[in-house]
This record gives structure tokens, C-alpha cells and sequence, in this order.
């Protein structure tokens, strides 16, 4: 099952400096954490604050593109979690056909944001994050059980408005 989520907020992970963005769960008070690049992170706040650039920055660039050929983002899903790594998939449809390509998460919720599509989180994703049984650190020592056990008690009251 499909949960449909909204961005709770983002911030920074102290300890290395990489951007997170929080998925919250239209129907609960489940949130997901996903560790982004910093780039993309500057494309979800932009489009999160409908800033503007002189001239297109890669994910407008990519959606004038579609636009042009009357291609729409239907929506997005983060669809699995294996080896600490978040899977995607970018539903399209076209005047030809309806089609999805993988894509990591936060491109694809960079372009939602620019298509007003929906974001959703698949079941599994939600188990694996609650559990660990894919997403536990990698770090086994003390300090990353301490981050591993601050994470699991992260709120979205915790973070600011898309900070980045």
C-alpha cells in the first residue's frame, strides 16, 4: 500500500554536514528521514519557496523539457529501502503512453515539487525504516547507536521550515 506524504521539513546532519528531508505521512505520524545530496537539496528548498533563477537550473530545465513534449509527472513514489540506500519511481504520462524510470528520491521529489505531484511512500519502505532491518547503520559503535537512537526519536516539530 501507497501512503501519501508531504515534506515535514529539512535540515542539516550535524555530525557530517549532509542535508535530510523529512517525508511525513498524510494519514500518521510517521516520518522518514532521507540523507541528500546538497544540490538537491538547494532544488527542493527552491522549489519548496518558489524562488526563481535568471536561467533554468537542472530539474526546471528538465521540466520545460517535458513540458515541450507534453510529458506530465503523474507522481512519485519511494518505493524500497535496501542497504541503507532509498529506491524511487517517476510516473510519467505522455500523449503516447504512460511509463516510470527509477530515480533516486531526492530527484524525484525535486520534480513533484515542480509538476505538483504527489509524493508517496511505500508500506515496505515505512517497515524497513521502523525496524532497521535495512535501513540500521552502518556505524556499529557508540556513537552511531547514539545517532541511530537520536534519529529514532526525531519529531518534525524538531526541525525548521526547509532549512537548508
Amino acid at each position: 500500500m501507497l501512503h501519501k506524504v508531504n515534506i515535514a521539513g529539512m535540515t542539516m546532519d550535524p555530525s557530517s554536514n549532509t542535508p535530510i528531508i523529512i517525508l511525513k505521512s498524510e494519514s500518521s505520524e510517521q516520518t522518514i528521514p532521507i540523507w541528500i545530496g546538497l544540490l538537491e537539496a538547494t532544488a527542493i528548498a527552491s522549489a519548496l519557496q518558489n524562488i526563481k533563477f535568471d536561467r533554468p537550473m537542472t530539474h526546471d530545465l528538465f521540466k520545460n523539457f517535458t513540458d515541450m513534449l507534453q510529458i506530465t509527472v503523474s507522481k512519485v513514489e519511494v518505493c524500497d529501502l535496501k542497504n541503507n540506500t532509498f529506491y524511487a519511481r517517476i510516473y510519467f504520462i505522455s500523449p503516447e503512453k504512460n511509463f516510470s524510470v527509477d530515480a533516486r528520491p531526492s530527484d524525484a521529489i525535486a520534480l513533484a515539487l515542480r509538476f505538483q505531484a504527489p509524493i508517496y511512500v511505500d508500506d515496505k519502505v515505512i517497515e524497513k525504516s521502523k525496524t532497521g532491518d535495512e535501513g540500521e547503520p552502518l556505524d556499529k559503535s557508540e556513537e552511531g547507536k547514539k545517532w541511530a537512537d537520536y534519529l529514532e526519536k526525531l519529531s518534525p516539530d524538531d526541525f525548521g521550515k526547509y532549512k537548508v
